[in-house]
């Protein structure tokens, strides 16, 4: 068996819409093909002994041990892999769930689909079921135990911290998109000119002054000290002469720490004699040049926490410790702690497992204690000598009894350091009584403080403490999104897209659009070629400029990994034909089709579909439309317009030479095909098939029909709006037509078109697609052969799977077959095809350029073009106006 292609869904993908995060392997059983489970002896009993848990795996039984019923009877090895890759990844602490295994579309070739909550454990967990089953199936042991683990370690270097998750979840539940920016805690939250950022619990908004203070514990104390709040005496030190001034003036007991540490890192406390105080500040020394010695003050630790300079939350915050029972010993008790189910490896569970580190032995030496020692009865044994989650403290919410004098300090100080997301330690006997009565002081003033032990304290009511941290970014009525326009379907996405955002931009938005030709930001082309694809969607989505958004989005990106979006507000799906068939296990046009209608389904509930009327594989779309319909139709007699406008609803119409919307029957014109310049003076059908969904579409967008005439009206077909798109060139003696027909439906559209052009000999350069089927490539030639007087057979650029004679022989054949007397020349080279054709050019003849590298047929044509006026049109100081 081999893993053929793996790929990751990261959006709104053909296998769900709802469930983002996939993996899709495209597994080759070879040999294993002919040997299902029960064909393999002992593979069952081998299969339960090593991953029992697999008894919980329902399958299509639909009841417990449903799994291990299919395998008994017989079942392939891909469903096999899919249901290891889910188990090994619930062992790991993740729980997925989702999975299904599909014919490719070859013999013992499947896709395998299954969950991942982390992309790299996904991908882990794909090659190691693979491995497993190999195992199985072979009847070797396997080291299981070291994969689990390692899918643990990669899952804590990959996944977001506690508190960042929970701003994002709070996020997602608000409808708040969001995208990872790095591969730590950097996200964004909203589009475009929404966007706020987050990294960890520090926001875009956080003041970079209030994060320097707070970082800085001795401006900190300066500050605090200055408005009254109390804090312990202290001394910055750099030397073990400036420690032994530091000891003589503020006594034992001490805290030694960093100057600008955090998460406890280098900290050592209740120091008490000088040997004690060295090894701190040689601990602290490791973090930081510049130390903090400070009275150490006897209380209970508490994290007080403030958002948008509002109390939220507090805890009372317990090192690592276990308690004696008189008869266990210390590493008994730990390990007998660890087990507490909701202790677990780094942050994947409420509470982390306690480890033994130096600072364990060191708290254990003081004490004359080892691991072995066994506690008296009640006895409590710190493992830790600071009190955070991270290395296996707990957590007590206290935030109903806080003293409001307290609250009020607090939210004094988050001012004065200017945070709005504060964290405060605070040491006192009792937070319920005011500081007057039994006293207290302020230890450190935190910027991104860790919201985990609010989250989920071991005891109290959790808080979620995310909800006012969206307040803050988000207040009520405040946008997180643009608009965004997915234009799917097999021909005219790229038109459509150019056309809308011209139309957005002439609105006054700013456009971020993609294309197969690029990406841009308004006018400038930020990145150069096919941009079709999820990447490119998100380049505009993080762009803070952009406030709409136009996406060409192609069959290859959404099977490669999802759309680069979770919804849309109108999807516009033109039409639905046979190109890229036998790829990616695509096979026929209703599963084409399928992979088009993502973008429909991914639509918020207000949202509009804009449907092709004419084509029945995009009307069939609506039936799974979560949104509003509008349909477009060249034939205002089309049934399925009648019926949609007679129940009111939204249509655009090609009537008596106009551009119609609809809105039920009452018809809006907007302008005479004619006169839009798009459409060749009416003559190019499928351009005026392009315009009326780009015309609904701003109509739903609110724009004024003026303004969407004058749009029409301003858009013109040339290399700089519509590069590759029905450009056309007049020479002195001939015209050259350059266009991106690829594929026989559009090849026949544009043969519609070229008929109504003047014009002989027509001319035809073509070619064929390596990773096309036979009959794509035949057809390309039998269009061809009805359209043009004289072919020339170029080959593309890039050859994908198939010799440039294979594919000649293709495209020849369809030629031969429709006519065998037609007039054939071929010249593999792009940039010499269109050279021979130019410089042979019959006076009044009509070339006409199917090119798949836009950008140097362009550049080549212009070429010619601009050394034809050069001659014609030579320029003297006689030719100057007025002289």
């Amino acid at each position: 068996m081999r893993i053929r292609e793996l790929n990751v869904m990261r959006g709104p993908n053909y296998w769900s819409i709802k469930r983002h995060k996939l993996i899709v392997m495209v597994l080759d059983l070879e040999d294993m093909e002919q040997k299902p489970t029960n064909k393999i002896g002992g593979f069952l009993d081998r299969l339960k002994l090593l991953l029992p848990g697999m008894y919980d795996h329902r399958c299509s039984v639909g009841a417990p041990g449903g799994f291990f019923q299919r395998v008994e009877e017989g079942t392939w090895m891909g469903h096999v892999i899919e249901h290891i890759a889910l188990e090994i990844q619930s062992l790991a602490g993740m729980e997925v769930g989702f999975g299904r295994t599909r014919s490719y579309g070859e013999d013992g070739v499947y896709h395998v689909v299954f969950d991942y909550i982390e992309e790299k454990v996904g991908i882990y967990a794909a090659k190691s079921a693979l491995c497993i089953a190999e195992a199985l199936i072979e009847g070797r042991d396997y080291n299981l135990a070291e994969d689990i683990q390692e899918m643990r370690e990669l899952r804590e270097s990959e996944r977001l911290g506690p508190s960042t998750a929970s701003i994002i979840d709070e996020a997602i539940a608000r409808g708040i998109p969001w995208i990872r920016l790095n591969k730590y805690s950097l996200c964004q939250l909203g589009y475009g000119r929404n966007q706020r950022r987050v990294q960890a619990t520090v926001t875009s908004q956080t003041s970079n002054i209030g994060v320097e203070i707070a970082g800085d514990k001795e401006d900190t104390k300066f500050i605090l000290s200055q408005a009254e709040i109390p804090v312990p005496k202290g001394e910055i030190i750099r030397t073990e002469a400036g420690l032994k001034d530091a000891v003589q003036y503020l006594k034992y007991p001490l805290v030694i720490k960093p100057i600008d540490g955090n998460h406890g890192r280098g900290v050592t406390t209740d120091i008490r004699n000088w040997d004690q105080a060295i090894a701190g500040f040689e601990a602290a020394k490791r973090i930081s040049n510049s130390v903090v010695v400070e009275q150490y003050i006897t209380g209970e630790d508490y994290r007080i926490l403030l958002i948008n300079y509002k109390l939220v939350a507090a805890a009372k915050r317990l090192p690592a410790q276990v308690m004696g029972d008189g008869k266990s010993t210390i590493q008994q008790l730990i390990d007998a702690t660890n087990a507490d189910p909701r202790r677990g490896y780094g942050h994947e569970k409420v509470l982390t497992y306690i480890t033994v580190d130096d600072i364990s032995k060191k708290l254990l030496s003081l004490k004359n204690y080892t691991l072995d020692t066994v506690l008296s009865k009640d006895e409590i044994m710190v493992l830790k000598d600071t009190a955070n989650l991270s290395t296996g403290g707990t957590s007590v919410d206290v935030t109903d009894i806080m003293h409001p004098s307290i609250i009020f300090m607090a939210e004094r100080i988050s001012r004065l350091v200017g945070l709005d997301i504060c964290g405060i330690d605070f040491m006192t006997t009792d937070i319920s009584r005011p500081i007057s009565e039994v006293g207290g002081a302020v230890i450190e003033v935190n910027a991104g403080p860790g919201f985990r032990m609010h989250l989920a304290p071991a005891e109290g009511l959790p808080r979620n403490v995310a909800a006012p941290v969206i307040d803050m970014l988000y207040p009520p009525g405040s946008p997180s999104r643009i608009p965004i326009v997915a234009v799917s379907g097999t021909n005219g996405k790229t038109t459509t897209t150019r056309l809308l955002a011209h139309m957005a931009k002439m609105m006054g938005f700013t456009v971020g659009y993609t294309t197969t030709d690029g990406i841009y930001i308004q006018n400038h082309l930020m990145m150069q070629g096919d941009c079709s694809g999820p990447g490119s969607a998100e380049f505009v989505l993080k762009d803070p400029t952009v406030n709409y958004a136009v996406f060409e989005t192609a069959r290859g990106g959404i099977l490669r990994a999802g759309l680069g979006f979770k919804n849309c507000n109108i999807a516009i799906v033109t039409n639905v034909a046979a190109d890229h068939l036998g790829l990616k296990g695509i096979h026929t046009l209703e599963q084409l089709a399928k992979v088009k209608a993502v973008v429909v389904e991914a639509l918020l509930p207000d949202g509009y579909a804009i449907l092709n009327a004419d084509d029945d594989l995009v009307y069939a779309m609506r039936e799974k439309a979560p949104c509003k319909i509008a349909l477009f139709s060249m034939d205002e007699t089309n049934p399925r317009i009648q019926n949609h406008m007679k129940s009111g609803g939204l249509s655009a119409i090609y009537e008596n030479g106009y551009l119609t919307i609809c809105k039920g029957e009452w018809k809006m014109r907007v302008s005479k095909a004619v006169n839009v310049p798009l459409t060749y003076g009416g003559k190019a059908h499928f351009m005026i098939q392009n315009v009326l969904p780009t015309i609904l579409a701003g109509h739903i967008q609110g724009f004024e029909l003026d303004d969407i005439r004058s749009s029409l009206e301003t858009f013109i077909p040339s290399p700089a709006q519509t590069p590759g798109r029905l450009n056309l060139f007049n020479f002195k003696n001939f015209d050259v037509l350059l266009d991106y027909a690829h594929n026989p439906a559009g090849l026949t559209a544009l043969k519609k078109f070229i008929e109504k052009m003047d014009g002989a000999p027509k001319i035809g350069i073509i070619a064929g697609i390596g990773d096309r089927r036979q009959e794509d490539n035949e057809g390309i030639g039998r269009v061809a052969c009805e359209m043009f007087d004289e072919i020339i057979i170029r080959q593309d650029k890039h050859l994908r799977g198939k010799t440039d004679q294979e594919i000649i022989e293709m495209i020849s054949h369809g030629i031969k077959h429709h006519d065998p007397d037609k007039k054939v020349t071929v010249i593999p080279s792009e940039r010499e095809a269109i050279s021979f054709a130019i410089e042979n050019a019959k006076p009044g003849s009509l070339i006409v350029i199917c090119s798949d590298v836009v950008p140097d047929a362009l550049a080549q044509v212009q070429k010619y073009k601009e050394e034809e006026a050069d001659m014609l049109y030579k320029f003297s100081t006689s030719d100057i106006p007025n002289k």
